[in-house]
């Protein structure tokens, strides 16, 4: 129905798309506590580089991380091969920063390429989950999880047993520092550490020097289309990408500052005698200590 005399008024759409723009401006807008945050991420951006890109030193406090980082990207290529039906023999992770996974069946245009996209996802989780003490917490029982089947399918590798369980005491250790707030930098730390691993490996294996046996090289074979310079472009640009989206992810979800997540995680798996919190005192060693306990008797049988 036509009305002469209609004299309604619509928004023009740019200014929707103005409106929407400010109020996205506005959420990413970081207060003082995520300012502190992003600061520490740049200093360990600028740590790691001097430590582990400058120099290519074997640095005794960053040297467990980085294989970490190691066990991250090959965690990947299991996870993805159980999903499509691999049967994982073994994840070994040598002293020399390196690793592999073994594994029979799956899918190769999955299973290859998860090693780069997940310990990238997983970087950027972490970073995310660092913008917060309850997240780091919550974040540091998934990585609790990852140790226990990294465990599993490592579980004839001593180095790997050593690095995890030096690991898992640090984060044991950094939940009771301050009432997590120590916890929180350590997770953004790893987060850091795992997407610079990505970056780093990617233009060292791919683009800086061909390496054959890189995941990028035996890609290409099975794809035929394309060089392993060409993929190792495309998996630099999404771990770049990735590594945005953990920030941004951090800044628009956790707005509170440093007093309102004090108080949210002293109530949140708080430290046990904690005296801010009242609730039942919960420590990640009663979950990795069983996890532990219930492998080394699996590994003891073998």
């Amino acid at each position: 129905m036509y009305l002469a005399n209609d004299t309604s008024y619509h928004e023009p759409a740019h200014t929707n798309v103005m409106i929407m723009a400010r109020d996205a401006a506005e959420q990413l807008r970081p207060n003082e506590t995520q300012r502190n945050t992003l600061i520490a991420a740049g200093v360990y951006i600028i740590v790691i580089a001097v430590l582990w890109y400058v120099y290519n030193t074997c640095c005794g406090a960053v040297y467990p991380f980085k294989l970490l980082t190691v066990g991250f990207h090959e965690f990947s290529h299991a996870f993805v091969g159980i999903l499509t039906c691999a049967k994982i023999h073994s994840i070994e992770l040598d002293p020399d920063e390196g690793g592999v996974t073994k594994m029979s069946g799956g899918i190769p245009w999955l299973t290859l390429p998860a090693g780069y996209l997940g310990s990238s996802l997983i970087g950027a989780a972490l970073i995310a989950c660092g913008f917060n003490e309850s997240a780091s917490k919550i974040a540091s029982l998934v990585l609790a999880f990852f140790f226990i089947l990294t465990l599993w399918w490592a579980r004839k590798n001593w180095l790997t047993w050593l690095l995890i369980l030096g690991m898992s005491g640090l984060i044991v250790m950094f939940w009771f520092i301050a009432g997590g707030v120590a916890l929180r930098y350590l997770i953004l730390f790893i987060g850091v550490m795992s997407c610079m691993y990505v970056l780093w490996d990617v233009i060292d294996d791919t683009i800086k020097r061909k390496v054959n046996t890189s995941d990028a090289s035996a890609f290409a074979k099975i794809c035929g289309c394309c060089p392993s310079q060409v993929w190792g472009v495309i998996w630099l640009i999404q771990a770049f990408v990735f590594f945005g989206l953990g920030i941004i992810v951090g800044l628009a979800a956790f707005k509170q500052n440093k007093e309102q997540q004090a108080e949210h995680s002293a109530g949140f798996l708080p430290v046990p005698g904690d005296p801010r919190s009242g609730a039942i005192s919960f420590s990640p060693s009663m979950f990795i200590s069983i996890a532990f306990s219930l492998l080394i008797s699996n590994f003891t049988s073998l």
